[in-house]
């Protein structure tokens, strides 16, 4: 017997089909890209959910679709906002430290004696500052597996350059020693209005070479760390409380680099300027953990360089977190150029 299909029967099948329809369309997501996948905080994936031995590395997420269904850009949309992490942050209510490099003055407050201070700055070298001996706190437990445990490091007396290396700097490198220009200098011209910027398109050998021409060397990551984080254990060069006017971060939203200096108000408390935002920076070390951490991680081991400072563009876009917080790092083959990476060096006190 033949049944007509009444308009109950109708909506009725509508509704099945768009629930099978959504459930092919969700599956996936669902799967991979669950919001439970996320730090509630820090937005760190789990990412082992899929980057085992047996399943997929995290060496190129363009590889397969299904890895879009992480690293989707439109993603991003549900990424938790930069501020909420530290927008109830309290400000800073310590002294600020005893080991204070004022900002933009070649004075030393309250460190060691009037006579060892002067005598120790008169032979800063230019473009530099002094960072004194002493202890600081380094990583942190809130943060990323990577950057913990939190931990004490203690440190010598080291000069670090105040700003990052500019495509000026640089320039003078490459007459000097015929070494080859970053790809982005067409004609081995630096790009118009560039010349203050930091220089970018390097790698790490790039950037050890020229610390080295210098006389310097590249900071290890215990001497980034403290030059950006001071012995107060701020979050932010500046102090505790994010701000996107403080540094040429992904926030700021100029998405280009900037002269170095560009941002006095986000100094660090030694007077280093872009320790959070512009470019990202190589340093001396190898992704290693840290002593006390058991985390897992394919990544360890004298394979990557750790770089740090965040930059003007940072990895939010792929739900991976923000850069800027002065414990965050992250690693990358040492051959890796682009438009964010840069460096700055540093120095012995009695070299």
């Amino acid at each position: 017997m033949e049944r007509k299909i009444v308009n109950g029967d109708r909506s009725l099948i509508i509704a099945v089909l768009m629930g099978v329809s959504l459930i092919f369309t969700l599956a996936p997501q669902v799967a991979f890209a669950n919001a439970d996948d996320y730090h509630p905080e820090t937005g760190e994936p789990k990412c082992f959910t899929c980057h085992t031995k047996d399943r997929k590395y995290s060496i190129d997420y363009t590889r397969e679709e299904s890895c879009l269904e992480c690293h989707d850009p439109g993603l991003s949309t549900d990424y938790i906002s930069i501020e909420k992490r530290f927008q109830t942050a309290e400000p800073l209510t310590s002294t600020p430290p005893r080991e204070i490099l004022a900002v933009n003055k070649e004075v030393v407050t309250g460190v060691k004696s009037a006579e060892r201070t002067k005598s120790e700055l008169k032979g800063t070298p230019p473009g530099m500052v002094l960072v004194p001996a002493g202890s600081f706190t380094m990583g942190s437990n809130d943060w990323w597996p990577k950057s913990q445990p939190e931990h004490t490091r203690k440190l010598k007396d080291f000069y670090i350059d105040r700003y990052e290396v500019t495509n000026t700097r640089y320039m003078e490198f490459v007459k000097a020693t015929g070494h080859k220009s970053p790809r982005h200098w067409v004609g081995g011209v630096i790009p118009e209005t560039k010349a203050e910027h930091p220089v970018v398109y390097v790698t790490w050998f790039d950037a050890e070479q020229f610390c080295a021409w210098d006389g310097k060397r590249l900071p290890s990551e215990p001497e980034w760390e403290k030059g950006a984080r001071g012995a107060d254990k701020r979050d932010f060069p500046w102090g505790k409380k994010f701000d996107k006017n403080k540094g040429n971060t992904p926030q700021y939203g100029n998405e280009d680099t900037m002269s170095v200096g560009s941002f006095p108000s986000g100094v660090s408390p030694y007077g280093l300027h872009d320790m959070a935002g512009n470019a990202f920076e190589w340093t001396a070390d190898w992704f290693t953990p840290y002593p006390g951490n058991n985390h897992p991680d394919e990544n360890y081991g004298e394979l990557y360089r750790v770089v740090r400072g965040g930059s003007w563009y940072d990895c939010t876009y792929y739900k991976c977190g923000i850069s800027a917080p002065t414990y965050n790092r992250i690693f990358f083959n040492p051959y890796t150029q682009n438009n964010n990476f840069g460096f700055r060096c540093s120095k012995d006190l009695n070299n």
